[in-house]
């Protein structure tokens, strides 16, 4: 069909200029350009490279044949990326078949890491006496592993299960009753779906409350007023300069963070053959895919054009909400069709309902985005050939943005599986062939993608492990207790395996040292093939270097100081690396979390190896590089913020938990956290209070976790 050949394509058609569908030059092309025809070079003779026949092959009709160009160092890099991650595939398997029998087998019979502790529960002990040699340890006995002897964990996935811990309910007890629509049981007896209805209550249509709230819902609520004459006017409005500019902004953005729509192709064929039919009486779902790329270029726009936080804003709606709604209009045309197209519109919806705070909205858009991929793959499954041409990659994008999209949810919130996964064997990682512009071949987008997809494997990985260890199926909401060692056991190798995926998975841009997660690597200054300059909006600049006029950044990083410039950094680099740390820490979190939970319910029975696991999870909660500059200062860049405030929120509670629990505060004493800990954790709890401070004005679950952390820090509004 149409849709078949366009946004999704692979076509390789050179990418128009401002004043037109032109031809680039071939210094305008990317690294991986194309090239002569064999026809055209055995004729010697110019050819104007255009797929999937050149104007020569047309004429004379005749096979038209590109040769595919050498690959580069940076793809061999790629290719390097791409294996490590299969044979990371393959341990993970072996962990999970016989990793956990050997680790638990080994640790009951003999090779002993349960240890006798000595007395630190106490109360009235001295906390500054202790160090870490308070922890020694012993053999195993029959005593210390004997039913009446056990030290509990407790294994939960989610901030959200954590909150239901009798030691934290205890903390809440007294916080929960001034806490609108939420108490004690509500904590531990919703499922996913309830907890983000009840995340606030339904956003008005009357201008009552904050400003963009009520208006950004009164413009979601009501899409009639697409045909408001100001929204006519917008659209009557648009010229090929400011439509590139907006498709710009969605490309150097949100496409990079989820590459799921080609650039190449919607430029060059998609937008221009759109804009020649009239965009405004165009009923398509390639017209419907182009008002959402429309509306999130505005979004990217917006975040840069005014950085500072959410509640610095107050514009009178939401940013592309005329190109949303005129979206919307159009959505019902293609609910049903069976093309990557439609998972793309699906998930494209999704991003954009939650850069409205929209939570719900966000979830059932993902799902059918889900619902939609299947679909396609399960025509796909048939002939498998289809998924090794350049289309076929852009599939494979998509359904890895729905793979780590549901997994987080299931994580989170426990949410049911669509059942997506069946296909991983099938669809396997893109291999991100084809050719690309040249934005995005400098962009590095392929390598964060993939780290995602890594990460995300771990995280669901880790997650079944531990629940199966504790013999409970894998729920965020339902707790797992365990006997030790078992659980214990189980997180060492766990751990390696994260370790690996940051020391030598990640590309050499994309590491850090981990002592220090606010700096970027050294290599930074030139991973774009130039230096790095600070611009007031990336997203509608050039792809050339500013003028030697514009001074070099010189301080490349993240940093605290949330009152200065924040750095406009190309390609939304910040961001890319923001994600993948931040979320590196919260599976970090989710793997040390279950000794804090044996810290604040099992004192008497804490060993060395579980005080090392405590001060491992409390350094986990430390500066968060998505919550400091510049990254926090474009939030709705920043994907699935729902899941952000939650985290944050339970970082929070853990690091106010070791201020007020007696073994807590003397396992941070003995040391073991490092010596700059107590700077860096007051640091992270006003920059968490930031981020859900910033948020609670527009988003109702970030009001509802202001109320928790207000009364647990006593703060005012």
């Amino acid at each position: 069909m149409e849709g078949e050949s366009q946004a999704g394509s692979g076509s390789p058609a050179s990418s128009p200029q401002a004043s037109g569908p032109s031809t680039l030059s071939r210094t305008q092309r990317g690294a991986i350009a194309a090239q002569a025809c064999d026809t055209c070079r055995s004729r010697k003779q110019k050819c104007d490279e255009q797929r999937p026949k050149c104007g020569t092959c047309v004429k004379f009709k005749l096979d038209c044949r590109y040769r595919e160009p050498q690959p580069t160092k940076k793809d061999k890099t790629l290719v390097e990326i791409l294996e490590r991650i299969k044979s990371l595939e393959g341990k993970i398997d072996n962990l999970t078949a016989q990793g956990l029998s050997t680790a638990f087998h080994s640790s009951i019979s003999g090779d002993a890491f349960v240890q006798t502790p000595a007395p630190i529960g106490s109360i009235g002990g001295s906390i500054a006496s202790v160090s870490s040699s308070a922890f020694v340890p012993a053999p195993p006995s029959d005593a210390v592993l004997s039913p009446g002897n056990v030290a509990h964990y407790n294994y939960v996935s989610s901030a959200q299960a954590m909150l239901g811990w009798p030691a934290v309910q205890e903390l809440l007890k007294d916080i929960l009753p001034s806490v609108p629509g939420r108490d004690q049981s509500s904590l531990t007896g919703q499922d996913g779906i309830s907890i983000l209805q009840g995340a606030g209550p339904p956003l008005p249509l009357a201008a009552t409350g904050s400003r963009r709230r009520s208006r950004a819902a009164s413009s979601l609520e009501s899409p009639s007023s697409a045909g408001s004459p100001s929204s006519t006017q917008v659209l009557n409005s648009l010229t090929w300069e400011s439509v590139q500019v907006l498709a710009k902004a969605f490309f150097d953005t949100f496409n990079l963070l989820h590459p799921i729509v080609d650039r190449q192709a919607f430029i060059s064929t998609t937008l221009p053959a759109i804009l020649t039919n009239g965009l405004i009486f165009d009923d398509s779902i390639q017209s419907t895919l182009t008002y959402l790329i429309f509306a999130l270029g505005e979004v990217a726009i917006d975040a840069y054009s005014r950085p500072g936080g959410v509640k610095a804003r107050v514009t009178a709606k939401h940013p592309g909400l005329v190109f949303f709604n005129e979206a919307r209009r159009r959505m019902g045309f293609s609910l049903t069709e069976c093309s990557l197209e439609n998972v793309q519109v699906f998930a494209l919806a999704g991003i954009y309902y939650e850069t409205c705070f929209c939570h719900m909205d966000f979830w059932r858009m993902t799902i059918s985005a889900s619902s939609a991929c299947q679909a396609l793959l399960s025509r796909k499954d048939s002939n498998p050939e289809e998924l090794t041409s350049a289309r076929g990659d852009i599939v494979k994008r998509a359904f890895w943005y729905c793979s780590v999209m549901e997994t987080y949810f299931n994580l989170e919130l426990g949410m049911p599986l669509t059942g997506l996964d069946k296909y991983e064997a099938l669809v396997r990682v893109p291999d991100f062939g084809g050719p690309i512009s040249q934005e995005d071949y400098i962009s590095h987008f392929q390598e964060h993608f993939a780290s995602q997809i890594v990460l995300r494997r771990l995280s669901a990985d880790f997650n079944n492990i531990l629940s199966n260890v504790s013999g409970s199926p894998a729920s965020s909401i339902s707790s797992s207790l365990s006997p030790a060692p078992a659980i214990p056991g189980a997180i060492k190798p766990l751990a390696m395996q994260l370790d690996q995926w940051r020391e030598t998975l990640l590309p050499m841009h994309l590491r850090w040292v981990e002592p220090d997660p606010g700096l970027f690597p050294s290599t930074s200054q030139g991973i774009y093939g130039a230096t790095v300059y600070p611009t007031t909006t990336p997203v509608t600049a050039p792809s050339t270097a500013p003028s030697s006029a514009m001074p070099p950044i010189t301080s490349v990083g993240f940093t605290a100081d949330l009152s200065s410039q924040p750095v406009a950094y190309p390609y939304a680099m910040d961001i890319q690396i923001a994600l993948l740390r931040t979320r590196y820490y919260t599976t970090k979190l989710l793997l040390y979390r279950p000794f804090i939970y044996k810290a604040l319910h099992h004192p008497d029975q804490m060993t060395k190896e579980d005080a090392d696991g405590v001060a491992t999870c409390l350094n986990a909660c430390l500066k968060w590089p998505i919550t400091m500059s510049p990254a926090c200062t474009r939030k709705f860049l920043i994907p699935c913020l729902f899941f952000w405030t939650q985290n944050i929120l339970g970082a929070l509670v853990i690091l106010h938990l070791s201020e007020q629990v007696p073994i807590l505060a003397r396992i941070k004493a003995s040391g073991i956290c490092g010596a700059g800990f107590e700077a860096d954790a007051r640091e992270t709890v006003r920059l968490g209070l930031e981020w859900i401070g910033d948020l609670k004005e527009v988003d109702p679950q970030a009001e509802w976790a202001w109320s928790i952390a207000k009364g647990i820090f006593g703060l005012n509004d």
